[in-house]
C-alpha cells in the first residue's frame, strides 16, 4: 500500500472512532469497511443494474467500488446520515448525488433524483442496532423505491440475518448469505434481502 493510501486509511478509521464515540449506536463500527468486504457487497452490481442507493457510505469504501463496478455516477444516489461523512464525501466524490438525510426518506429521494426505479440498495447502515420500527420503515422504503426484483444489500457483524424476525416476517422479507470475510474489522457476513413474490 502507498503513503498516501496509507494515511488516508488512518484518517478514515480515526473518523469513524471519532463518529463512533459520538453516537455509538447510529455508527456501530469503529473502523470504515475493508476492501474485502466491499468487493463482496458490490459483486453482483455492474452497469446493468441501472440505478444505485447507497444508504451510509460513510467514507465512501463501498463508493469507490460501486464506481470501480463501473456504475454510472448519475445512476448513484448516496443517502448519508451524518453531516461531516456527508462533507467528507462531497470533497471526495464531486460528481455524484450526495444527499444528508435520514435513510428512511429514501423512496422520496429516489423519485426526485434518479431517472430510473434503483435494481439495488448498497447498505452499511447498522440494521441490527436499529429499533424494529426504525428496520420496517428503512426496508419498506426500500422497497417501495426498488424496481421488482431489487435487492437490498447489508452486511452485519452478527451470525445471523440483520433484520428482527417479525420485521422480516412482516414485510415478506427473503435472506441470501452472499459470503463472509474475516478480512474486515471486525469479521463480516454479508446477506441479499429481497422481497418475496405474493
Amino acid at each position: 500500500m502507498s503513503a498516501p493510501a496509507q494515511s488516508l486509511q488512518a484518517g478514515d478509521t480515526a473518523r469513524f472512532l471519532r463518529a463512533w464515540l459520538a453516537d455509538p449506536l447510529a455508527i456501530a463500527a469503529v473502523a470504515p469497511s475493508g476492501r474485502t468486504l466491499a468487493r463482496m457487497m458490490t459483486a453482483g452490481i455492474g452497469p446493468e443494474t441501472g440505478p444505485v442507493i447507497e444508504l451510509g457510505p460513510g467514507t465512501g469504501v463501498f463508493t469507490r467500488a460501486l464506481l470501480s463496478r463501473r456504475v454510472a455516477p448519475d445512476n448513484l444516489l448516496l443517502i448519508e446520515r451524518s453531516p461531516a461523512f456527508t462533507l467528507l464525501l462531497r470533497e471526495r466524490f464531486p460528481d455524484l448525488d450526495i444527499v444528508c438525510d435520514f435513510a428512511q426518506r429514501l423512496d422520496d429521494h429516489a423519485r426526485a433524483r434518479l431517472p430510473d426505479a434503483p435494481g439495488a440498495i448498497v447498505s452499511g447502515l447498522p440494521l441490527l442496532a436499529m429499533s424494529r420500527s426504525d428496520q420496517r420503515e428503512i426496508l419498506n422504503a426500500a422497497f417501495s423505491a426498488m424496481r421488482s426484483g431489487g435487492s437490498f444489500i447489508q452486511f452485519t457483524y452478527g451470525h445471523v440475518p440483520p433484520v428482527d424476525k417479525g420485521v422480516a416476517r412482516g414485510l415478506g422479507l427473503r435472506f441470501d448469505c452472499l459470503g463472509r470475510t474475516l478480512r474486515n474489522l471486525p469479521p463480516a457476513s454479508v446477506y441479499s434481502i429481497r422481497r418475496i413474490a405474493t
